[in-house]
C-alpha cells in the first residue's frame, strides 16, 4: 500500500498515527494490547470509519494473542474472548465498519493449535486492512469516472466534509479518493475542505493530506459552506460515511446534512463514497442509526482554549443523518447506487 497511511502492524504491535495531533506533529503510537487499542478507537487517536475497522481487526488479534492459556474447545474461546470483543465494540456506536471487522474476526475457526489460529486471525485482520485500500483505489476511480459522465467537461471544483480520506481508511481514501483520481485524471480544479467543528477534521487532517500530495486545496469555515455552493463556484460535493441504511440514508460527521441541503438548493449534485462494510442491511432506514453524543469540552474549547461559559450546557452530537433523496448516487468498491432509495438499494445488493 503506497503513501498515506494510518496503521501499521508489525512484531506483534498495531501501530497508529495519533490523528489529534495533525498537522503540527506526525507521531506514532505503538500498541501492543485489546485494551490499549481499545482506548485508542475511543480516544480519536484512529479515526474514520474503515480506519476503525481495521485497527479493532488487530485489537482482536492483540487480545487472542494475550491469552494465558490456550482453551481446549471451541466453546471456551469463544467464552473466553466474549469480553474483549464487547469491550471492541462499545468503542463507537456509529461505525458500522467496527462491529462488521469484528464479525469478520470471530468467524475464523478456532483450531487447537495456537500457532495456526494465531496465524488465521494475522492473516484476516491483514486481509481487511488490504480489502480496504483495495476498495478505497476502485471507489476512487469509479467515482472520478462518475463525476466524469455527471459534470460538464474541463477541470471542476468539489467540496467535501470532514476526512474521508486516507487517514480514515486503510489509505488513499473513500470521498478523498475521488478527489485524488479526480486529481490524476486531470479533472481536479480545487478540492474545498470544511473546517469541520467542533474537532476540525476538515482544517487539521483533509487539507494536511490533500497538501502533502500535491492536491490543490482550499480550507473554508463550516459556515461559509451553502454560500460557496450558491455563488456556483462548486461542481460536486463528494463525503464519505459511517454506516448507510438499507434504505440509502447515510450517516456522516456532524454537520454533512447542512451540506446536503445547501447542496440541493443550489442544484450541486451530493455524492456519498463509502466501501460495502459500511452498509448496514438490517437498518430499514437512518432513523435507526445510534448517534454518538460526545463529550461537550470539545465544544466549550478550542484545542485547550476555553471559548465559552464554563460549564455551560452543550448538545455535540458526533454525527448526522443525511436522508436518501438528497444523494445523487453512492459510490462504492462494486459499482454506484444512483438516486438511492429502498429499492436501488435491494437490487444493488442482489447484484
Amino acid at each position: 500500500m503506497d503513501g498515506i497511511t494510518p496503521l501499521r502492524f508489525s512484531d506483534d504491535t498495531l501501530h497508529l498515527l495519533d490523528q489529534r495531533l495533525l498537522p503540527l506533529e506526525e507521531r506514532w503510537l505503538s500498541l501492543a494490547t485489546l485494551e490499549e487499542t481499545a482506548l485508542a478507537i475511543e480516544e480519536m487517536v484512529v479515526r474514520g470509519a474503515p480506519a476503525i475497522g481495521c485497527s479493532a481487526a488487530y485489537g482482536y488479534f492483540l487480545g487472542v494473542l494475550a491469552l494465558t492459556s490456550w482453551p481446549g474447545d471451541e466453546a471456551s474461546f469463544r467464552v473466553l474472548m466474549a469480553p474483549a470483543a464487547a469491550r471492541l465494540r462499545a468503542t463507537r456506536p456509529t461505525a458500522v465498519n467496527l462491529f462488521w471487522a469484528i464479525d469478520r474476526m470471530e468467524e475464523v475457526p478456532w483450531s487447537a493449535d495456537r500457532g495456526q489460529c494465531l496465524a488465521a486471525l494475522r492473516e484476516r485482520a491483514d486481509t481487511i486492512t488490504s480489502e480496504d485500500y483495495d476498495a478505497c483505489v476502485s471507489m476512487g476511480d469509479l467515482g472520478a469516472d462518475r463525476l466524469t459522465r455527471d459534470l460538464p467537461p474541463g477541470p471542476i471544483a468539489v467540496l467535501t466534509h470532514c476526512n474521508a480520506g486516507a487517514l480514515a481508511t486503510a489509505g488513499y481514501g473513500t470521498a478523498l479518493g475521488v478527489i485524488r483520481s479526480l486529481h490524476r485524471q486531470g479533472r481536479l480544479l480545487m478540492a474545498y475542505s470544511d473546517d469541520t467543528r467542533p474537532r476540525q477534521q476538515g482544517a487539521r487532517l483533509t487539507v494536511w493530506e490533500l497538501h502533502r500530495d500535491g492536491i490543490p486545496v482550499t480550507l473554508v469555515p463550516d459556515t461559509a459552506a451553502g454560500h460557496l455552493l450558491k455563488t456556483g463556484r462548486i461542481a460536486a460535493v463528494v463525503v464519505g460515511a459511517d454506516r448507510i441504511a438499507a434504505n440509502g440514508d447515510a450517516a456522516n460527521k456532524i454537520g454533512t446534512y447542512m451540506v446536503a441541503l445547501a447542496a440541493k438548493a443550489a442544484g450541486v449534485p451530493f455524492y456519498v463514497a463509502a466501501p460495502l462494510s459500511t452498509f448496514d442491511w438490517e437498518l430499514p432506514s437512518g432513523d435507526l442509526i445510534p448517534i454518538e453524543e460526545r463529550d461537550g469540552d470539545e465544544v466549550r474549547r478550542v484545542g485547550e482554549v476555553p471559548v465559552t461559559v464554563p460549564g455551560i450546557p452543550v448538545f455535540n452530537p458526533g454525527f448526522d443523518v443525511t436522508p436518501a433523496e438528497l444523494i445523487a448516487a453512492i459510490i462504492t468498491e462494486r459499482g454506484v447506487v444512483d438516486a438511492p432509495d429502498t429499492a436501488r438499494m435491494a437490487a444493488f445488493r442482489g447484484m
